[in-house]
């Protein structure tokens, strides 16, 4: 059955701006303030750590995107290596970490616009009625922009991303003229020693950050010459993402006034933060610029992931462990509708749980890292049971470059604590438990379930090892394993993980079968 296909209608600068949209996004706004609460002046280090974290995953999905486009790919590609269960594991992660980006975007834009229009917010800085209101018109919006045409969707996004990019850089410039040195020794550099670095790369909004660079993994099937664009896209969008947030972050520190310092850096607390602090240091013509990007940055952001989330739904219905329904594209707009409708709905419901920005990015770093790590163990495996599969940029260093940024993004993981890491790992080996009571409804033509089981125990031992070592440990855990011990078991237990997934792959890609019935590389889509 034909269910439409995906129009080949985004470029390279498309691409591009669809990764760096997503980065500029509420993070730039928020988690300097965030990263300089935990970590104090050292705050800059975490975002060196962030952006060296999501390189080497970003590499090894340059790779992938680069050889097999396609829509919602980060679904896809651990379905083709390890099979079903996998996929659908996956799958479940994804959906939580794509869902609620939106919604954490329109709560930003209230939390700032809160500052002009207090009946946005209650006095103690929770979402009023008003407010959420005012964030479920925002998602209406970016609804119906997503939901006509990718390509007024793109042209719109490329629009108001170069807009975003100017803001900040004025900002680095301005906050430049009022750098104090001395700010970087005030209460001490690290002022929570290494762990606070740690924390705020996964709590603080740093790697929230930086996630925006799968955009060009998640549009891969709408891309004009993907082998190409896509792994530039993604390289360009971490690279230049990652110099913006560094010098936002050391101008932040080394502006602020000393008077502002006087209970130390975890003290620190603005509602909107650069624009508060345009504002204290006499720049009030800034601040009305920053108001304004409080509204167009994260707009842009919530914008992008409401047609992203649209594409990993479709995409993990096409691995056939999820409903059918939302694997069809409307043959005239080439938009996968239902899915748009079911990610419309998910990221209404997520500005409910969580009404503070704070209280949600790191619930959306954890569950996305939680995807990623995924890649690095396909694409080894990729290197073994597809060999000869095309592949336009070939990562140097796979063999090193693959174990560390799975090791990297276990860190991640457990970085966010035992609050966050309780119920996200929790859920997985959960929905791991439904799969096998539904194990009779789901695919076993192209896998047999025993190879499947084979293929996924790897995975089900790493969620649940690493649920007790974040319930054990330093990170909001009982304490029992204390730090650094706590790390080094979790890098153990991440290096027995890699190679143990690894050598689990399935033995031939089921997409080397499909690839002729799915027609990835030319848009055209069929029913598996």
């Amino acid at each position: 059955m034909d269910t439409g296909k995906l129009k080949r209608q985004l470029n390279l600068v498309d691409l591009t701006f669809l990764g760096l949209g997503a980065i500029i996004g509420s993070g730039w706004l928020m988690a300097s303030l965030g990263g300089a609460n935990l970590a104090g002046p050292a705050a800059w280090i975490s975002w060196v750590i962030g952006a060296i974290a999501v390189l080497l995953i970003g590499l090894v999905y340059a790779e992938l995107g680069g050889a097999m486009p396609r829509a919602g790919g980060i679904i896809r590609y651990p379905d083709y290596s390890h099979g079903p269960i996998v996929g659908y594991m996956m799958g479940f992660a994804a959906l939580v970490a794509y869902s609620s980006v939106a919604g954490i975007e329109v709560e930003a834009v209230r939390q700032y616009a809160q500052q002009w229009w207090p009946a946005l917010g209650t006095a103690s800085g929770n979402v009023s009625v008003l407010g959420w209101f005012v964030q479920l018109l925002l998602l209406i919006l970016f609804f119906l922009l997503n939901y006509w045409s990718v390509n007024v969707f793109a042209k719109f996004n490329s629009v108001i991303t170069a807009i975003k990019f100017i803001v900040p850089l004025l900002t680095i410039i301005v906050l430049f003229t009022q750098f104090h040195g001395a700010n970087f020794t005030s209460h001490g550099f690290a002022t929570h020693g290494f762990t606070g670095i740690e924390t705020a790369v996964s709590t603080g909004g740093i790697v929230f950050a930086f996630l925006g660079f799968r955009q060009a993994v998640d549009f891969a099937g709408e891309a004009k010459n993907p082998q190409r664009n896509v792994p530039l896209a993604i390289i360009l969008a971490i690279l230049l993402g990652a110099v913006l947030y560094v010098l936002l972050q050391v101008v932040f520190i080394g502006a602020v006034p000393a008077s502002s310092l006087a209970a130390g850096w975890d003290k620190l607390s603005f509602k909107a933060p650069f624009a508060n602090l345009a504002l204290l240091l006499g720049f009030s013509w800034l601040a009305v610029f920053l108001f304004v990007d409080g509204a167009i940055s994260p707009s842009g952001t919530g914008n992008i992931y409401q047609s992203s989330t649209a594409r990993v739904i479709f995409a993990w219905a096409r691995t056939g462990t999820f409903f059918r329904v939302f694997g069809k594209v409307d043959p005239k707009t080439g938009i996968p509708r239902a899915a748009m409708i079911l990610a419309f709905i998910l990221a209404v419901f997520w500005t409910g749980p969580f009404p503070i920005w704070s209280k949600l990015v790191g619930v959306v770093s954890s569950a996305t890292v939680m995807t990623y790590i995924i890649g690095p163990i396909s694409a080894a495996a990729f290197r073994k049971t597809a060999p000869d599969l095309h592949r336009p940029f070939r990562l140097g260093g796979m063999s090193v470059i693959a174990p560390v940024a799975f090791i990297v993004g276990s860190l991640i993981i457990y970085w966010t604590g035992w609050s966050i890491d309780s119920w996200l790992i929790g859920l997985q080996i959960i929905m791991f438990l439904l799969y096998l009571i539904l194990k009779n409804s789901m695919p076993t033509d192209a896998v047999p379930f025993g190879q499947q089981l084979k293929s996924s125990w790897w995975l089900v031992v790493y969620f649940v090892v690493m649920f007790l070592l974040s319930m054990l440990g330093s990170f909001g855990g009982t304490g029992s394993i204390p730090a650094p011990w706590d790390q080094v078991l979790v890098i153990v237990v991440s290096i027995i993980a890699y190679y143990w997934g690894k050598a689990s792959a399935l033995p031939k890609p089921p997409m080397l079968e499909r690839e002729e019935t799915e027609e990835a590389f030319d848009g055209e889509i069929t029913s598996l």
